[in-house]
C-alpha cells in the first residue's frame, strides 16, 4: 500500500499542534517554536515527498489518491488526491508556512496558542487544495477562518477587534454560498447524493442551474480572492495582522479564492463559465487599476501593499477569464509568484515596523544609510513585485496579457480596451512601490525616530527568510518550466472543456463558429445568452 502523502501532510500538523499544551517551556516561548518549525519542516518535506514519489507532471488526472469511507449512506467519504490545479498550491502552502513559523520568532505572548493555530492552518489550508470532496471542502474552508480570527484579535494591532470581526463576517457569511451550491449540485438529479469532484463533474447540469451555481460560487470565491467590491476586510486585516500572519493572508488565503474558482467554476460548471468569463475579465481590470490607485494614495505602509496584494490577484481574474491555455496557465503562475512576492513584502513590512514602530510614511524617511541590507532587500522584494524581467512576477503577467490578447473567444476592440487598462495599473506599481522606497529609506531624516527607534539592520534570520523566497522567486523568473511544468497537463484538459462549452454555447445561441463573445454581450445578446433551461 503506497504511504498516504496527503492525508499525513494535512493530519500531522493538526496532531501535532494538539500536543504543544505537553510541551515543556518555561514560557517565553523557546521549546515552543523549535517544536513548531520542526513541525512545519517535516509537513513541508511530506508535500515534497508526496511531489516526488507519487505525482507525475504530464499525468492530467488525479494522482496520490486516497478514499476512505465515512458515511456511504450519505454518500460522505475522506477523500484527498492531487493535479496540476492543486500540487502546486499545496507546495506553496507548506512552504510559505514554514517560513511563516520562522517569521514568528519574536513571538513571546502566548507563543503556545500562537503557534497551535499557525499549525492547525497549515493542515487545513493544505487540505483545501487536497480534498477531493465539496463537504470536505467547505469543512476545511471553515477550519481555516477560526485561526485567522484568533490570529487577528489576540495579536493584531490597536483596531484588531474591529479588523478581525470584518474578516470573519465576509468570510463566513460568504461560504454559506460554498455549502448552498454544494448540497444543490450533490443532490441533483435525485438518488444518492454525492459530493465527490470527479462524480460531480459526471453529472449533466442544466445550463441555468450551472448558472445560479456560479454566481453564488463567485461571489464567496471573490470574497477571499478579493475581487473589488467584496476587498475591504482585506486591509483592514493587514493593517493589523503580524508579520506571520501576513505571510498566510496574502501567501496562501487569497490563493484559495483563485483556486476554488479553476476547481469548482471553470472545471465542474463548464457552461456557466464561458458566459461570466467576459465579466471575470471586467472584474480584473477593475482589480488592477482601482486596488492600484488606492495604494497610491496610502500613507500606512501595510495598506499600501495590501492593496498591491489586491491589485496583482486582478491578473488572475483575467488569466481565468482569458479561456486560453496560455491566459490561464498565467493565472496559476500569477497565484505562485504573488504567494512569494506578497510573503516577502509582508515580512519585510513587520521588520521594518519592529525597528520604526511606526507604519506612517510621513514619519520615515532617511533610515537608508542606517539599515542598508533592509534596504536591498527591500528593493530586490519590491523589484518582484513590480514584475522586473527576471523575476516571476513578469513571466506571469506576460503569459496572462499574451494568453488574453491572443484569445479567439473575445473581439479585437475588446481585448486593446481591456489590455490597454490593465497597463495602465502596470504602470502605476512602479510608480507607487518605487516613490515608497525613496520615502522610507532615503530623503530627510526623521530626527525623533533616529534618535528614539533601535533602527539596526537586518538580522540573519530575517535575510535567511528573503533568500528562501527569492530563490523560486527568481528561479521562476529565469526558468519558468520549473512551475509551468508541473500543472501544464491539467491546464491543457481545462481549456480542452472550456472550449468544448463554448462550442456549445454557439450552437445554443446560432453563433456561428469563430464568432468573438465580447461583441454579442455588448450588443444587447446578454439576455439571450443566459437564458437557459429550467433550474434542475
Amino acid at each position: 500500500m503506497a504511504f498516504p502523502w496527503l492525508s499525513a501532510s494535512i493530519l500531522f500538523p493538526i496532531g501535532a499542534a494538539l500536543l504543544i499544551p505537553f510541551v515543556p517551556d518555561e514560557g517565553d516561548g523557546r521549546k515552543v517554536r523549535w517544536y513548531a518549525l520542526g513541525i512545519a519542516l517535516i509537513t513541508f518535506l511530506l508535500t515534497v515527498g508526496g511531489y516526488l514519489n507519487g505525482y507525475d507532471p504530464s499525468v492530467a488526472g488525479l494522482q496520490l489518491v486516497e478514499r476512505v469511507e465515512w458515511l456511504p449512506d450519505l454518500g460522505l467519504a475522506w477523500s484527498v488526491g492531487a493535479d496540476g490545479l492543486s500540487m502546486p498550491l499545496i507546495l506553496l502552502t507548506s512552504f510559505i508556512t514554514a517560513l511563516a513559523v520562522l517569521a514568528a520568532w519574536p513571538v513571546t505572548f502566548k507563543p503556545r496558542l500562537f503557534f497551535f493555530l499557525l499549525l492547525a492552518m497549515d493542515g487545513g489550508q493544505i487540505a483545501v487544495f487536497a480534498v477531493q470532496d465539496m463537504l470536505l471542502f467547505f469543512l476545511a474552508w471553515e477550519l481555516e477562518l477560526l485561526p485567522v480570527y484568533l490570529l487577528l484579535a489576540i495579536w493584531g494591532g490597536k483596531k484588531r477587534q474591529y479588523a478581525a470581526t470584518k474578516f470573519i463576517l465576509y468570510t463566513a457569511g460568504s461560504s454559506l454560498f460554498i455549502l448552498l451550491a454544494g448540497l444543490g449540485m450533490a443532490f441533483y438529479g435525485g438518488g444518492i447524493p454525492t459530493f465527490e469532484y470527479t462524480s460531480l463533474a459526471a453529472k449533466e447540469f442544466s445550463t441555468g442551474f450551472q448558472v445560479l451555481c456560479y454566481a453564488g460560487l463567485l461571489i464567496a470565491f471573490g470574497v477571499k480572492l478579493p475581487i473589488v467590491p467584496l476587498h475591504t476586510w482585506l486591509p483592514d486585516a493587514h493593517g493589523e495582522a503580524t508579520a506571520p500572519v501576513h505571510m498566510l493572508l496574502a501567501g496562501i488565503l487569497l490563493k484559495m479564492g483563485g483556486y476554488a474558482l479553476l476547481r469548482f467554476n471553470c472545471q465542474l460548471l463548464p457552461d456557466a463559465h464561458v458566459r461570466f468569463a467576459p465579466l471575470l475579465v471586467v472584474l480584473g481590470v477593475v482589480n488592477i487599476i482601482y486596488a492600484a490607485l488606492t495604494s497610491f494614495a496610502q500613507r500606512n505602509l501595510k495598506r499600501k501593499i495590501a492593496y498591491s496584494s489586491i491589485s496583482h490577484m486582478g491578473f488572475v481574474l483575467i488569466g481565468i477569464g482569458s479561456v486560453s491555455a496560455l491566459g490561464t496557465s498565467g493565472a496559476m503562475l500569477q497565484m505562485v509568484s504573488h504567494g512569494l512576492i506578497g510573503a516577502s513584502l509582508f515580512f519585510l513590512v513587520g521588520a521594518t515596523y519592529d525597528r520604526t514602530h511606526t507604519l506612517q510614511l510621513d514619519d520615515m524617511g532617511g533610515v537608508g544609510q542606517k539599515m542598508r541590507k533592509m534596504f536591498a532587500l527591500w528593493t530586490v522584494c519590491s523589484l518582484a513585485s513590480l514584475a522586473l524581467p527576471g523575476m516571476s512576477g513578469f513571466v506571469a503577467e506576460l503569459m496572462v496579457f499574451v494568453g488574453f490578447a491572443t484569445s479567439e473567444v473575445y473581439s479585437l476592440s475588446f481585448r486593446i480596451v481591456m489590455a490597454v487598462l490593465a497597463a495602465v495599473g502596470v504602470i502605476l506599481t512602479p510608480i507607487y512601490l518605487l516613490s515608497m522606497l525613496r520615502e522610507i529609506f532615503f530623503g530627510k531624516e526623521n530626527a525623533e525616530l533616529a534618535s528614539h527607534s533601535n533602527l539596526v539592520d537586518a538580522e540573519p534570520r530575517e535575510i535567511y527568510v528573503i533568500s528562501c523566497l527569492l530563490v523560486p522567486i527568481i528561479g521562476i523568473g529565469l526558468y519558468p518550466r520549473l512551475m509551468t511544468d508541473t500543472y501544464r497537463a491539467s491546464m491543457e484538459r481545462l481549456v480542452g472543456q472550456e472550449d468544448k462549452a463554448m462550442a456549445h454555447l454557439r450552437e445554443a445561441t446560432g453563433l456561428p463558429g469563430g464568432t468573438p463573445l465580447a461583441p454579442f454581450l455588448a450588443s444587447g445578446g446578454a439576455q439571450a445568452l443566459l437564458r437557459a433551461p429550467a433550474v434542475g
